[in-house]
């Protein structure tokens, strides 16, 4: 039997640096085309994908409910990697779950590796906030929902498919914890402060091939005032309708900035476990 391994899951919570490396790879793997373009950052569909799901199965969403598009998900899978003769790229916001009949919403046997991305919760707050055009204090009350889901209303069919998230501990231990999937963590705040040597370790370990000046360069076209700018000039087709804009500050503390010392030991109190264990400290 063919080795189905095949799928590279890029997985995250929202607003912790996932869309930042979709567009280094889609940079690093299309040199000879232009700097990155942002509403094409090919090939890293989300994994949610309604178009994607309707697709490969011939099935039409819009005529089953959450719970019946999740049993068909892991086959979606199945079929784009028996479609394909090359490495798959899906970003992801669901946390790693498990289905009624105990198999995985993201099966072992088609996954090649995971690169997930987690940045410090209270910095998460904010950038989510925004990303919501809602208050911090509501984007708190979501990270610490544990059943929290986007893309779960039912009055309208939404272009993605319902993605639990749990809470932001919850998604965190989803993927690190229980998935048992070779997995490499890779820190917002390391992408920040040493670029190079962290895009460069993701790239050895999904198996890439890249010198490094073909690495820098790709580091380059996607730096953050790039992408930033290309939203201001363009738009950008992933931005939340609520949110003046996708790309905000890009940097690492600005909670200190915006969150009340309530907001904080709310967020300590219920992530701080997680936190440490990723070298995340409220009081540096």
């Amino acid at each position: 039997m063919d080795d189905l391994r095949k799928i590279v899951w890029l997985a995250s919570y929202p607003k912790s640096g996932n869309t930042w490396f979709r567009a280094f790879l889609t940079a690093l793997l299309h040199p000879d085309d232009p700097p990155v373009e942002i509403n094409n950052l090919y090939p890293t569909t989300i994994a949610s994908s309604r178009q994607l799901f309707d697709e490969l199965t011939g099935v039409s969403s819009a005529d089953l409910d959450p719970e019946e598009i999740d049993r068909l998900r892991p086959r979606v899978y199945r079929q784009e990697v028996l479609e394909s003769e090359e490495v798959l790229y899906h970003k992801v916001h669901d946390a790693w779950t498990r289905l009624p009949d105990g198999g995985a919403l993201f099966p072992a046997e088609v996954t090649k590796a995971v690169l997930y991305f987690i940045r410090n919760p209270l910095d998460v707050a904010v950038s989510f906030a925004h990303h919501l055009n809602t208050t911090t204090g509501k984007a708190i009350a979501i990270m610490n929902n544990p059943d929290y889901a986007f893309c779960y209303h039912t009055d309208r069919l939404h272009n993605q498919l319902r993605q639990r998230l749990l809470t932001w501990s919850g998604h965190v231990a989803s993927w690190t914890e229980n998935s048992g999937l070779p997995l490499l963590v890779l820190r917002y705040e390391d992408m920040l402060k040493t670029p190079w040597e962290t895009f460069t370790s993701a790239v050895e370990f999904i198996g890439l091939k890249f010198a490094r000046v073909e690495i820098q360069q790709a580091l380059d076209f996607c730096s953050f005032e790039r992408l930033k700018k290309q939203e201001e000039e363009k738009g950008f087709s992933e931005k939340s309708a609520h949110s003046p804009s996708f790309f905000r500050k890009g940097i690492a503390g600005d909670w200190r900035n915006v969150l009340t010392q309530e907001q904080v030991r709310q967020i300590v109190g219920e992530h701080g476990e997680v936190m440490k264990k990723f070298g995340y400290n409220s009081n540096e």
